[in-house]
């Protein structure tokens, strides 16, 4: 199996999951928890789950919450490679999940902002060829990580590698505008993201329009539209291979459920194995994110692999 790489985001979560309709103003009821979270972060976890030799790069604070983040990145099995700021907290994300599953982010990049080009010159020896790329889309849009991200790009297709990314965030990269992106992200031979991301980079709401356009920059786009599944695409197909989401009786916690599809998706994918068998992993991790609370897999999970 292909050994992952991914470059991106830390951050610990605070999920306020509230037990009634949000009451402005006042007072909701809601079970609060603390857990690890980052985009990357959650995929190389995810992959880690799923057998995957999987390595991390990115910054944390030298707060207890990176420490402790840390820790569980290496208890999942993953390769963590964090580099330790000590000017700056380890990034923070309070999480409004709401009682039908439905979540709002606010978001503190912390460390995750002054990710260098130096802390990726330090992990030289996970770039090379055989080994794939996987870039969190954050790392892009985040204007103080941005120069690391274009040079972990850099540095993976010199190093003749496989490279995917996903698109991070629909607002932050409305905020950037859709050429900056497409841009920066040239030459990665797979592009993963939602419906609502995938309007803002094409103008088209429908999943599979933009699909076709945006195999104009990428040969391979994957478009995730939630309950109502995903697609897979590439040039010169008359139409996309499409796989309905797997159901789910109740969603707890729809956050990291992006980022375990993800890490569904890209083993199979790796393997050469068909994009409907890939987009049927994807699902079926993104389900088991949505089942509890948080954006990583329980560390108990590890014990009890998912068939």
């Amino acid at each position: 199996m292909t050994r992952v790489v991914v470059v991106g985001d830390l951050m610990s979560d605070t999920v306020a999951r509230a037990a009634f309709p949000l009451a402005k103003g006042s007072d909701t009821p809601a079970a609060v928890t603390t857990h690890g979270g980052g985009s990357g972060a959650n995929v190389a976890s995810w992959l880690a789950l799923e057998g995957v030799e999987a390595a991390f790069v990115g910054r944390r604070g030298s707060d207890i919450a990176g420490r402790n983040r840390d820790m569980e990145l290496m208890g999942y099995g993953v390769d963590a490679r964090l580099v330790m700021d000590s000017e700056r907290p380890t990034g923070t994300c309070v999480v409004l999940v709401t009682h039908k599953g439905d979540r709002t982010m606010l978001s503190d990049p912390g460390a995750n902002a002054a990710l260098l080009v130096e802390d990726i010159e330090r992990c030289r020896d996970l770039f090379r060829q055989g080994t794939h790329l996987h870039l969190s889309g954050y790392s892009l849009l985040n204007e103080g990580s941005r120069k690391a991200a274009i040079f972990a790009l850099d540095t993976a297709r010199k190093a003749k590698m496989s490279i995917s990314v996903d698109a991070g965030s629909s607002s932050p990269l409305q905020r950037i505008g859709a050429e900056p992106f497409l841009e920066w992200t040239q030459g990665a031979r797979l592009l993963i993201l939602n419906a609502k991301e995938a309007e803002v980079l094409t103008g088209r709401d429908v999943p599979e329009q933009a699909a076709k356009v945006l195999t104009a920059w990428y040969p391979q786009v994957v478009i995730t539209s939630g309950a109502d599944g995903a697609l897979w695409y590439t040039n010169g197909r008359p139409e996309p291979v499409t796989v309905k989401a797997e159901p789910i009786d109740k969603i707890v916690d729809g956050t990291g459920a992006g980022d375990a599809f993800v890490a569904g998706f890209l083993p199979p994918w790796l393997d050469g194995k068909s994009p409907a068998d890939a987009l049927t992993a994807g699902s079926r991790l993104a389900v088991k994110a949505m089942r509890h609370l948080g954006a990583r897999p329980s560390l108990d999970v590890m014990d009890n692999p998912i068939n």
